[in-house]
């Protein structure tokens, strides 16, 4: 008899009880009094997860379509706008922008190092022309996280905009939205907020909603106005159908989360990665980004040498039934991603080490005692139980 298969991955991450529950339920009607209570909650939960004050509109969509509308929904043909990218996801929104007229100034940095947010900073005060920063807050494409703090905060007294993709962070990783001036931010609900695909949220500060004004990018599905006219009603809904059964899931997630504590979640991830740091220490395997970047719900590892390491995501999948992922774009073939996102914990942790060593002895991999991982990773939880007391 098989389990089911334990999701590590960046996304889709597992669903605790209570969201699965959420979804058996029989659907109901979206233009009643029982749904518009369950989403006037969401949206209050929302506000709180994002940090933020402002209205969170909610779309039936993927991370990618929230990416989309962040473009349209501000900027017209023409356009100058700063695209920073350390990954596979920073690059998406640079098409993006490029498919919808924009002029886009590329700040790109090799894949599995951090943004500079120095530099970047000094290519806008060189182009007073820049409207808009786009930039990946986590690159799950390569286990990076960019420290946007400094970037938002000084944004924040220009002409300019910032939009941060936090599709794969919010929830999990501290982004302070208002009081670091962060003016538009696109997540979905697949990753940190334990609920299926098919959600996409979008916050949006005042500033922004200024510069929306002058878009004259044509929008029909992404335009934010409705959703936001909406959110204005005594009763709150959605233009256009929602996805009821999956706004239901997102209810119980984010009580989840809230009742746990969003400053507890932080910590959780954060610790989570670092066991993972140490275990692919005593593995004597090297992360793709430096510590210091390397990200709370996601750790990329280089491919030791001689090591055939699709195959060794290969046996985790189909022998021991836990799902990681491989690398993306030039990074396929060089790199495994370890998710330690939402709903897992440090046993699913255990289990997926004690599974990645197995395979890496399958595959010839012999640089490391069989054993030294697992038990160390113990160890620090054994140290954190004992300083709880």
């Amino acid at each position: 008899m098989r389990k089911p298969k334990l999701l590590m991955t960046p996304g889709p991450t597992p669903l605790p009880p209570e969201v699965i529950s959420a979804m058996s339920q029989q659907i109901i009607h979206h233009r009643t009094k029982e749904f518009g209570e369950i989403f006037s909650r969401v949206n209050e939960n929302l506000k709180k997860v994002f940090q933020t004050k402002n209205n969170v509109l909610t779309f039936a969509a993927s991370g990618t379509g929230a990416m989309e509308a962040s473009a349209v929904n501000f900027f017209s043909e023409g356009d100058t706008v700063l695209v920073v990218s350390v990954g596979v996801f920073g690059d998406r929104f640079i098409n993006i922008c490029k498919t919808f007229g924009l002029n886009v100034i590329e700040k790109k940095y090799p894949y599995g190092d951090v943004a500079n947010i120095d530099e970047v900073i000094e290519i806008i005060e060189s182009n007073k022309d820049i409207k808009g920063v786009f930039i990946t807050h986590n690159e799950t494409s390569t286990g990076v996280t960019n420290p946007i703090e400094k970037l938002a905060r000084y944004i924040k007294n220009t002409d300019k905009i910032l939009i941060v993709d936090a599709v794969s962070s919010l929830g999990a990783i501290d982004l302070k939205t208002d009081e670091w001036g962060v003016d538009v931010v696109v997540t979905g609900s697949q990753k940190a907020l334990m609920s299926p695909p098919g959600l996409a949220f979008v916050s949006v500060s005042e500033k922004a909603w200024e510069f929306y004004k002058t878009s004259k990018l044509r929008k029909f599905y992404w335009d934010f106005k409705k959703y936001q006219d909406n959110l204005l009603k005594e009763s709150q809904d959605t233009p256009f159908t929602p996805a009821v059964t999956l706004i239901r899931a997102v209810d119980a997630g984010l009580r989840l989360i809230l009742d746990y504590g969003l400053e507890n979640n932080f910590k959780r991830h954060t610790r989570l990665a670092r066991l993972t740091q140490l275990a692919a220490e005593k593995l004597n395997l090297e992360l793709l980004p430096k510590k210091e970047y390397s990200s709370a719900v996601i750790t990329a590892i280089k491919s030791p040498e001689g090591v055939d390491i699709e195959k060794v995501r290969k046996i985790m999948n189909q022998k021991y039934d836990i799902m990681v992922t491989g690398g993306q774009a030039t990074l396929k073939g060089k790199i495994i991603r370890i998710g330690h996102m939402g709903y897992v914990d440090e046993f699913d942790l255990l289990k997926t080490i004690e599974c990645f060593e197995l395979a890496l002895l399958e595959v010839g991999y012999k640089n490391f005692e069989v054993g030294d991982a697992t038990k160390a990773m113990l160890q620090e939880i054994a140290k954190e139980v004992s300083e709880s007391k």
